[in-house]
This record gives C-alpha cells, structure tokens and sequence, in this order.
C-alpha cells in the first residue's frame, strides 16, 4: 500500500468546492481546504505507486478549478 499527501493550489475561490469534490475520490482518505501557499491538503492511498500516479492524473487533477498539484509519498524510514 502506498501513501501520499497531494498538495494542491486552486483558482481563487475554488478551495472549498475542490476539496469537496475529491474527497468523494475513490482512494482519497481525507480532503481538507487549508491556508498557506497550497489551498487544499489531501491523503491518498494506492496500491502501488502506478495506481497513485493513475489516481492524481486521471481522477484529481480533473477536477474542476486546480491549477497545480504536487504529490508527497510517504515513506517510513
């Protein structure tokens, strides 16, 4: 199984409404609108890192009002 955070920048206004929107995301653990440089904070999960990539490109960046993402994996060192 592999974990990620999904840092996301919206268009202005658009936070609440895309955090809504993912969090109805089969694989998507939580989806919360934040402050800060990113707008909205999700958790993720997959079972490989194929299926995360398929997840953030085909299911996330889709939706409506994001204008950039950046995915975190998480690790355990």
């Amino acid at each position: 199984m592999v974990n990620a955070y999904i840092l996301i920048q919206t268009e202005v206004g658009k936070a609440a409404s895309v955090a809504a929107e993912i969090a109805n995301i089969p694989g998507v653990t939580s989806s919360e609108d934040v402050t800060g440089p990113y707008d909205v904070i999700v958790r993720a999960e997959a079972e490989n890192v194929d299926e995360l990539g398929q997840l953030v490109v085909a299911k996330v960046q889709n939706v409506n009002g994001i204008t950039r993402t950046l995915t975190c994996p998480v690790v355990h060192l």
